[in-house]
């Protein structure tokens, strides 16, 4: 038996393994992907072959995910949405539960970013004109219920205020619209819009995390709860495998993409995209999954933003 399944296992991988981004090209999913392409050949044995399929908040890829063969030549980029996405209710897939989590790659906060040309020179200030211009301000997500619809949906909901909400198919599409002038504000992953922030054309307001970033390119961003708000949202990101992958395909898979995730080259190429190394592997990411799909559901269910999202997207409909 032994034997058996040390035989099955070196197959494993025998082909170019698939990683689904569910978000466009460019966004926080994206970049991270790109750096685990770098090193797969060497960590994992085969290639990965990145294909990104934007659309519905990220339900696109995690259908495609969801509904694929369970043989490991398919895996997918996991973040918070996923569970988000299945509290609504309107997903083909349960992902928590059609998904399994495989490793944790890195945990980061979302930061609120407007353009350096506006007045708001803080979150008070933006606050301050949204009250005397009820609903006037746009703030951008990447897709109705997304981590960035329920940062803005947070704000408005803690600060007593009217925004719009404006749905894109991925974050780099809601900063293109910022940067054109087309919304007022977004909520972004720091990776994105590091050279934005560098070159003067962005600022950030405020970061939703306990602490401020300890990247020097973000260090004189306050958080909200130095605002007097308290608001605190971080994302994750992770890889993501169908149920019932045997577990020999699942070890193997597992132990490459630890090597890639620790590998120092990878490292250095997430530093330069302003994220952080924080791995957890597979039994320690499948707790976080549970314990963030409880505390994510409290949240919006007490928050009114639960509502606020199943009317948004009857109304989309």
């Amino acid at each position: 038996m032994m034997q058996r399944t040390v035989m099955t296992t070196s197959k494993y991988p025998e082909k170019p393994i698939t990683l689904i981004v569910p978000f466009s090209a460019g966004g926080g999913m994206d970049l991270l992907a790109r750096a685990m392409e770098k090193t797969a050949s060497t960590n994992l044995g085969q290639p990965l072959i990145i294909i990104n399929k934007p659309g519905g908040g990220g339900t696109i890829g995690w259908n495609e995910l969801a509904g694929a063969a369970p043989d490991g030549y398919t895996i997918g980029i996991s973040g918070v949405d996923l569970i988000l996405q299945s509290l609504y209710g309107s997903t083909k897939y349960n992902y928590p539960t059609a998904l399994e989590p495989i490793v944790q790659i890195t945990s980061s906060p979302y930061v609120m970013v407007v353009q350096a040309n506006q007045p708001w020179k803080n979150v008070d200030d933006l606050i301050g004109y949204a009250r005397q211009h009820p609903g006037q301000i746009k703030i951008g997500n990447s897709g109705v219920g997304s981590v960035a619809h329920v940062l803005s949906e947070m704000l408005a909901h803690t600060a007593g205020i009217t925004l719009e909400s404006v749905p894109f198919r991925g974050g780099s599409e809601a900063l293109t619209a910022l940067l054109g002038g087309h919304i007022q504000a977004t909520f972004t992953s720091p990776a994105t819009i590091r050279d934005h922030i560098k070159n003067g054309t962005l600022r950030v307001v405020a970061v939703p995390n306990e602490q401020r970033l300890t990247d020097p390119i973000f260090a004189n961003a306050p958080t909200f709860k130095e605002q007097g708000l308290d608001i605190v949202f971080s994302n994750w990101m992770g890889v993501a495998i169908p149920k019932e992958m045997p577990i020999e395909v699942k070890t193997k898979l597992a132990d490459g993409l630890k090597a890639i995730i620790l590998d120092p080259e990878f490292k250095i190429k997430l530093e330069n995209i302003g994220l952080q190394v924080d791995y957890l592997p597979p039994q320690e990411v499948q707790k976080k999954w549970l314990d963030d799909s409880q505390k994510i559901s409290k949240i919006v269910k007490e928050t009114g933003i639960l509502d606020r999202f199943k009317e948004q997207r009857n109304n989309s409909n």
